[in-house]
């Protein structure tokens, strides 16, 4: 199972419900990495995307723990194990998990690999994923050469879980 996340220099990922920063190239490279394939995320990131809505042409899977919780489009479950059920008619490797921060963290043990895209800077923060380099059960298997929009570098690393 995957991860892709964009986090900056503390592994922040969101401040106030919104990303840290817009990085067309980013959304490019997660729109590459996640078309066709299923996107399992939380109600409150769903909420975050343009009206509200599942993103297109991919399987979105919902977790939220209210049992009323409908989204058009969209596979909703209220728990792990339910989750985990449901991801068995899928592939892993075309599984994503895409936040947010809660999802993340009860979905991580699950995952063996992540694509991170590590901006060089820090922002003003309320949510984080967990930091992979502190994590000696996860090492950089890819990197792309470091890029900027405009004066912020970044780039796209790969994690994979060691063996």
């Amino acid at each position: 199972m995957n991860l892709i996340v964009a986090v900056d220099n503390n592994w922040a990922i969101g401040n106030k419900n919104e990303l840290l920063i817009r990085i067309p190239n980013d959304h490019k490279h997660f729109r590459e990495e996640t078309t066709g394939k299923v996107v399992v995320l939380g109600r409150k990131t769903l909420e975050t995307f343009p009206q509200g809505l599942p993103l297109k042409n991919r399987t979105n899977i919902i977790l939220s723990k209210d049992k009323n919780y409908k989204v058009k489009d969209a596979i909703v479950v209220h728990s792990i194990e339910e989750l985990m059920e449901e991801l068995k008619q899928y592939s892993e490797e075309d599984i994503y998990i895409i936040g947010g921060e809660s999802i993340y963290r009860q979905m991580l043990p699950y995952c063996n690999v992540a694509h991170i895209t590590k901006i060089d800077h820090e922002y003003e923060a309320d949510t984080y994923f967990p930091n992979l380099d502190a994590d000696g059960d996860w090492e950089i298997t890819a990197d792309s050469d470091e890029q900027t929009y405009f004066d912020v570098a970044y780039q796209f690393l790969k994690y994979e879980r060691k063996k």
